[in-house]
């Protein structure tokens, strides 16, 4: 499951660029977030220059973790970005636990009713959270550089049905332009749950590899998020 949400400090509805000294994470409102006492490596997160541009280097190496943009109450609207994985994993399997990583994702977090989600995985929630003293979202939906998957395919994440992944496959070492409608991504996830479309509460970068314990080594550039109209 991702980590807790980082306490909410954006106060735009877009997201700040992927922008800091090369050599260094993005500037706030950006901020790492993993595990909670996560004792395996932390994925690693740098901003570099490529072609006179700046973009964001992710490298995992049997780690894990995110980087985090909290937003207020953003409608869901249109994510786009440009994404590169010049190292897959080729040990990952979205099926099973001990294959659930990935070289790259793009995900974003919904502010789903919890009336709306169903009972067992609304009270394995509330466990999770008293567990870990943190709130935790309800609905993610994490779009993930897998090609060995149809491209669109909606997979359960095989530690919490919390997460929905959508599969976006592509070539090793080829830039992607991607840009969704998270409205309609949405529905396609969780639209078996609610048929309502929730805020957006937070937009997560990330890569790991600690059930495979192999590296992946990708990058994302030019992400932009523009909120839809009020729902």
């Amino acid at each position: 499951m991702l980590a807790a949400l980082a306490p909410c400090t954006a106060t735009a509805s877009v997201v700040a660029p992927l922008a800091g000294p090369p050599g260094s994470l993005p500037q706030a409102p950006w901020v790492f977030a993993g595990l909670p006492d996560q004792t395996i490596p932390a994925t690693r997160f740098v901003l570099e220059r490529q072609d006179g541009a700046m973009v964001l280097r992710v490298e995992a190496a049997a780690s894990y973790g995110n980087l985090v943009h909290a937003l207020k109450d953003a409608p869901a609207g249109r994510l786009s970005w440009r994404w590169r994985v010049d190292t897959a994993l080729t040990a990952a399997d979205l099926r099973n636990r001990e294959g659930d990583d990935v070289a790259l994702k793009v995900c974003a977090l919904f502010d789903m009713s919890r009336a709306a989600v169903p009972f067992v995985e609304r009270q394995l929630l509330l466990l999770a959270e008293s567990r870990t003293g943190a709130s935790l979202p309800t609905a993610t939906v994490c779009y993930a550089w897998d090609p060995s998957w149809p491209e669109g395919t909606v997979v359960p994440n095989a530690y919490s049905r919390r997460v929905r992944y959508i599969t976006l496959g592509t070539k090793v070492q080829s830039w992607q332009a991607v840009r969704r409608d998270l409205a309609a991504d949405f529905l396609r996830a969780f639209g078996g749950e609610t048929t309502r479309v929730p805020k957006v509460l937070a937009i997560a970068l990330g890569a790991d590899a600690d059930n495979t314990r192999g590296a992946s080594l990708g990058f994302i550039a030019d992400l932009e998020f523009t909120p839809g109209p009020e729902r």
